[in-house]
């Protein structure tokens, strides 16, 4: 089951590195100020707890811009997909 909701930027793990465009970064803040973010970033829901793999520049962004949310789109899996992400 996948559901899109605000989730704090804060509760976010971001547990893989990724080197950022910092160039699609600046359009997609300026977009997001202009039109609000129009692409919720995938995360997991594991234990309660949230990580993100995907939509890094999105994500890097709405931080960027100061945001204290970002619309996400939530799966809920166990440890074991989890693992799988991190491999």
């Amino acid at each position: 089951m996948v559901r899109v909701q605000e989730i704090p930027l804060n509760q976010i793990k971001r547990p893989l590195p990724r080197a950022n465009d910092p160039n699609k970064v600046e359009d997609l803040m300026e977009s997001i100020a202009a039109i609000g973010q129009q692409e919720p970033i995938d995360v997991l829901e594991v234990d309660g707890q949230y990580y993100g793999f995907s939509g890094c520049h999105r994500y890097e962004a709405c931080q960027r811009l100061g945001k204290e949310t970002i619309l996400a789109r939530v799966r809920k899996a166990n440890r074991s997909v989890l693992k799988m992400h991190l491999a």
